[in-house]
C-alpha cells in the first residue's frame, strides 16, 4: 500500500508530506482546489511523462517521493529483487525529480533508474481509474482487454498472438520459396555449370602449384635429359668416369693402409663416396628412362594449364583460388537445395497453423466462460446501482477472417429494460447508465487484481442520490481488500469513506498554494455539509451530513 507521498515545488504545491492509511480514503474539495494535482504527482512519480511546466514558479526543480509497503509475497517484491533494487530494510521508495529545464531523473530505493522502470514497478503497485474511464469502455479493444483481464488469461492471449505470428512467418517463408522456385532453379543450374567446369581439374590445395612445377619441368625436357646424360657419362660411362677413378683410388689407399693403418679410414670414406656416386647414377638413369618414355607429356600439361586458366577467367578469380571457389559453390548449391525443400516448408506452415488454431480455440473457450461469469456478476451489481431491470452481456462475435488476437471480437451489450433487446453499449447506454456500468466493471475487476492501491478519479460523475450512496458502499467494500483513494464531489461517496482528506487552496505570502488536511469527525461533518448544501451551511444540512455518516457501514 501507499504509505506516504512527499511533494515539493510541484505546480501549486510548495510542500506536502502526506501519510496514507489502508482502507477507503475520500479526497474532496472545491473545483480547482488541486485534487487532480495529487493524482498528477502520483502519475509522475510512477513513471509518467515529465514536463517542465510542473515545476512551481520560482523553484529550480520539483521533487516527488512515494513510499510503499507491499506485502512480502507481492509481485513488486520479486520485481525489485530481479532488478537488484532491494534494500536491507525492504524499502519500496520511488522518487522523481523534474528540473525547470525539462530534464528529469528517476530513483528506486535511492538507485538511479529509467522512467520505464518506474512505470513497470508502478503498474504493480497502483491502478488508476480516470474520470473518463467509462467512456473508454465504448472501444472494442477496451472491452476485449476488460474481459481478458477478468478471465485472467492474458498469458493465453499472448500465446495466441505469438503463435499467429509464427504461422505468418512460416506461411510467408513458404510463399516466398514457391515464388522464388524458378529463380532458384536458374541459380542451381548456373552453380552446377560452374562446378562442371571445375570437376575435370582434379582440384586440391596444391594442384595449381604442382601443375606449374610439372609444366616447368617438361618445358625443359630436352635440356634435362641432355644434362643428365652428360652427368651419367662423367660419373659412370666414360673411360675416366668418376666411379672408376674412385674405385682405383680406394684400391691404392687399401694397399697403402697395409703400410700405414691410419690410412684405412680414408679408404673407407672413398668407398662410401663411390657407393653414393653409384646411387646417384642409378637414380639419374631411372629419371632419364622414365622421361624418355613420356615425351608427349608436355602437350598434356599445356592443355591442363590452359584449362585452369580458362576456368579461372570464367569465374573471375586467380587459378590458385579455384579449389576454394569449388568449396564455396558446393555450399551455395547445398543451401539452395535446402531452401527449395517445399515439402518441409509446407509442413512447418501447417504445423504452425495447427498450433495457432489449438491455442486460439482454448482462448475462445476461456473467453466464453469468462463472458458468462462477467455478464452475471455485472448484471447483479447493476441492480444495486438503481438499474435493477438492466442487463449486461459480454458477447463473443465470430470474425469472418480470424486475426492475430483470436477468432472473435468482444462486444459489451446492454439493455436498460426487459422490453429492450441487448445492443451494443455505444448504441443504447445513456451517460449515467454508462457511468454506473463502468463503475460496476471497475470495482469487479479490482477485486481480483494483485495491485494493492486503487485510485478512482471522479468515476462517480453522472450519478447521485441513492445510487451515489451505493457507489460509496461499493468503494468501502473494495477498501476492505485494497487501499482505495477516490476523488469525489458526492457527499454520499465521501461519507462512506474510512478516511477523509480535504484539498483546498490558500494564499501564503502572496502565492496560491494547495493544501491537504486530514479531517476528524467534526471537520468531516462540515465538509460533507458543504458538499450537500453549497455556500450557506444550515443546521439542517449539517444534520443531513451527520445522518449520512451515521448510516455508513
Amino acid at each position: 500500500m501507499l504509505t506516504r507521498l512527499c511533494i515539493h515545488h510541484f505546480v501549486l504545491v510548495e510542500h506536502l508530506d502526506l501519510e496514507w492509511q489502508n482502507g477507503f480514503t475520500a479526497l474532496t474539495g472545491e473545483t480547482g482546489a488541486g485534487k487532480s494535482i495529487l493524482l498528477d504527482a502520483l502519475e509522475l512519480v510512477l513513471g509518467g511523462r515529465a514536463d517542465p511546466s510542473v515545476v512551481r514558479p520560482g523553484a529550480e526543480r520539483a521533487n516527488l517521493v512515494a513510499h510503499f509497503e507491499p506485502a512480502p509475497t507481492h509481485p513488486a517484491r520479486a520485481w525489485l529483487s530481479e532488478q537488484e533494487l532491494t534494500t536491507p530494510e525492504n524499502e519500496c521508495l520511488l522518487r522523481r525529480v523534474v528540473e525547470k529545464s525539462g530534464k528529469s531523473r528517476a530513483f528506486i530505493n535511492g538507485t538511479p533508474v529509467t522512467a520505464t522502470q518506474l512505470r513497470e514497478l508502478g503498474e504493480l503497485l497502483i491502478d488508476i481509474h480516470g474520470q473518463h474511464a467509462h467512456q473508454h469502455l465504448l472501444h472494442s479493444q477496451a472491452q476485449r482487454d476488460c474481459l481478458d483481464t477478468f478471465g485472467q488469461h492474458l498469458d493465453l492471449v499472448t500465446l495466441v498472438r505469438e503463435s499467429w505470428q509464427a504461422w505468418q512467418i512460416a506461411q510467408d517463408t513458404l510463399i516466398h520459396a514457391q515464388q522464388a522456385q524458378e529463380t532458384r532453379q536458374a541459380q542451381r543450374i548456373a552453380l552446377q555449370e560452374q562446378l562442371d567446369w571445375l570437376s575435370p581439374l582434379k582440384l586440391t590445395d596444391q594442384s595449381w602449384d604442382n601443375l606449374q612445377q610439372d609444366h616447368q619441368r617438361w618445358s625443359h625436357h630436352t635440356d634435362l635429359l641432355n644434362g643428365i646424360g652428360t652427368i651419367l657419362d662423367t660419373l659412370d660411362e666414360q673411360d675416366q668416369a668418376v666411379r672408376r677413378q674412385l674405385l682405383n683410388c680406394q684400391h691404392q689407399l687399401s694397399e697403402l693402409a697395409c703400410l700405414d693403418p691410419t690410412l684405412a679410414t680414408f679408404s673407407t670414406l672413398l668407398e662410401s663416396a663411390r657407393i653414393e656416386v653409384e646411387e646417384v647414377s642409378t637414380a639419374l638413369e631411372r629419371y632419364r628412362s622414365g622421361h624418355q618414355d613420356q615425351e608427349d607429356r608436355l602437350p598434356e600439361l599445356e592443355i591442363q594449364l590452359q584449362d585452369w586458366l580458362t576456368v579461372a577467367r570464367r569465374l573471375h578469380c586467380r587459378p590458385q583460388d579455384l579449389p576454394e571457389r569449388a568449396i564455396s559453390l558446393r555450399q551455395e548449391l547445398a543451401t539452395l537445395n535446402a531452401d527449395a525443400d517445399l515439402t518441409t516448408l509446407q509442413q512447418r506452415a501447417q504445423d504452425a497453423q495447427r498450433h495457432w488454431i489449438q491455442v486460439r480455440e482454448r482462448l475462445t473457450q476461456q473467453r466464453q466462460k469468462a463472458a458468462q461469469r462477467l455478464s452475471q456478476e455485472v448484471t447483479s451489481s447493476l441492480a444495486s446501482l438503481a438499474l435493477g431491470q438492466a442487463r449486461f452481456a459480454a458477447v463473443l462475435i465470430p470474425l469472418s477472417e480470424p486475426s492475430s488476437g483470436a477468432a472473435e471480437r468482444i462486444e459489451f451489450q446492454f439493455s436498460a429494460h426487459p422490453s429492450q433487446p441487448l445492443a451494443a453499449l455505444q448504441r443504447v447506454a445513456s451517460g449515467g447508465e454508462l457511468a454506473r456500468l463502468g463503475l460496476a466493471l471497475q470495482t469487479r475487476l479490482s477485486q481480483d487484481t494483485h495491485v494493492s492501491t486503487l485510485i478512482f478519479d471522479e468515476v462517480d460523475s453522472g450519478i447521485g442520490g441513492a445510487v451515489a450512496q451505493r457507489v460509496g458502499q461499493l468503494l468501502a467494500e473494495l477498501g476492505q481488500r485494497h487501499q482505495v483513494l477516490c476523488v469525489t464531489h458526492l457527499a454520499q461517496v465521501a461519507a462512506a469513506a474510512h478516511h477523509h482528506c480535504s484539498v483546498h487552496k490558500c494564499e501564503i505570502e502572496g502565492r496560491m498554494q494547495s493544501q491537504v488536511t486530514s479531517l476528524d469527525y467534526g471537520a468531516r461533518i462540515e465538509e460533507i455539509a458543504r458538499m450537500l448544501g453549497g455556500i450557506t451551511l444550515t443546521d439542517t444540512v449539517r444534520q443531513h451530513a451527520r445522518e449520512l455518516l451515521a448510516h455508513t457501514p
